[in-house]
């Protein structure tokens, strides 16, 4: 089965999730896609969980327990939120494969790798096999830049609004807690169909908010 993953380097979350997708059975064949989360972010009218004091710090707590409780290094970046775009077309420039991706999630997670380090940075593109030169030259590619600007706005076609985000066979699954969820899709659709399932895909809004 073919399944779309959709990601930003700037979530932990999908650093997480990242780690658990080799656990998935052997006939899912992943394609990766790196999005800028802003983006969506700005399409959907949403903040992300670093732009909201309280919750900014409860979802560095959540990802340190989340690691801890699940055998996964963790170390967060120096500073956080950074901005991805660097890693982000460097992935796209090294045709976003898997072990690409998982080696900058590392660089940034585990090792807590500040793409801003001149010297770490270099570090990273010599071990994926670009001198920084040549790194420097792919990313500022127009062609990369408009690959990424691709891949998020086939994102939102596709309903993402935020990442890391699942999708297979048109059923949008978001988050690191939704992992176990789409194993069970995967081996029982019909259920995610039926009772309160179905219930739920035509439930009412009883009340909106009011923004003004």
């Amino acid at each position: 089965m073919q399944v779309v993953w959709y990601f930003d380097f700037i979530s932990p979350f999908a650093y997480l999730q990242r780690e658990a997708l080799a656990g998935l059975p052997d006939e899912i064949e992943i394609t990766y896609r790196p999005v800028l989360f802003a983006g969506l972010l700005n399409h959907w009218g949403h903040k992300g969980p670093a732009e909201i004091p309280a919750k900014r710090l409860h979802t560095y707590r959540l990802c340190c327990w989340l690691a801890e409780r699940r055998g996964i290094p963790f170390t967060m970046p120096p500073a956080h939120p950074f901005n991805p775009l660097k890693a982000l077309r460097l992935a796209l420039a090294l045709d976003a494969r898997g072990e690409v991706i998982g080696e900058i999630f590392r660089f940034l997670y585990a090792a807590g790798g500040d793409l801003e380090n001149v010297a770490e940075w270099n570090g990273l593109t010599v071990r994926l096999g670009l001198e920084p030169a040549a790194a420097e030259a792919k990313i500022s590619d127009p062609e990369i830049k408009q690959l990424l600007k691709r891949n998020t706005d086939a994102a939102l076609a596709d309903g993402v609004f935020g990442v890391p985000t699942l999708i297979a066979e048109g059923e949008l699954f978001w988050g690191v807690d939704t992992t176990e969820m789409f194993v069970d899709w995967l081996g029982d659709r019909e259920s995610f169909a039926a009772g309160e399932f179905s219930h739920i895909m035509d439930l009412p809004v009883g009340a909106r908010r009011n923004r003004t």
